[in-house]
């Protein structure tokens, strides 16, 4: 009970992690490759999201 009673008087600090600690890894995905944003690669929802990529990008123009 002496946990609850601490955070209950003192409350709870939550902060960035520091220098010296580990950084969380950055998950890499291939949704930013010029392959696979242009349909490159061969797969079928990748060309047809580029299919829509493009006449978006196309609209105002």
């Amino acid at each position: 009970m002496s946990d609850i009673d601490e955070i209950i008087e003192q409350g709870i600090v939550f902060k960035k992690p520091s220098s010296g600690e580990p950084k969380e890894e950055k998950v890499k995905t291939k949704a930013k490759k010029k392959k696979y944003i242009t349909g490159a690669h061969g797969s079928g929802s990748a060309r047809q999201k580029a299919k829509y990529r493009e006449q978006r990008a196309t609209r105002h123009k």
